[in-house]
């Protein structure tokens, strides 16, 4: 996804959607491989197959990655935020003593 794209959306509603489509692509690709054991298939069938299970294994492997990385992001903003929430207590204490 761009970095425009990203800063428009929420992190958390990002990873939201970044899993929806993963958890697609796994039922999908389980669907194929049903397909690939269940029945007879013709060469040019099986071939087609197993260039789109190649293809959704591809898909699902850059999701993991992109996942990942914004639930880095995702943990990043998190200490951030403590780390002012913290920050301001601190000031407001001080101030308040």
């Amino acid at each position: 996804m761009t970095k425009k794209k990203r800063e428009n959306l929420g992190v958390a509603l990002e990873i939201d959607g970044l899993e929806e489509k993963l958890s697609q692509c796994r039922r999908d690709l389980e669907a194929v491989n049903s397909r690939l054991c269940g029945a007879e298939l013709s060469p040019e069938a099986r071939k087609s197959l197993e260039k789109e299970k190649n293809s959704l294994i591809n898909r699902a492997s850059n999701y993991e990655k992109e996942l990942k990385l914004l639930r880095h992001e995702n943990r990043k903003n998190m200490l951030l935020s403590v780390a002012i929430f913290i920050l301001l207590s601190l000031v407001y204490t001080y101030w308040t003593m």
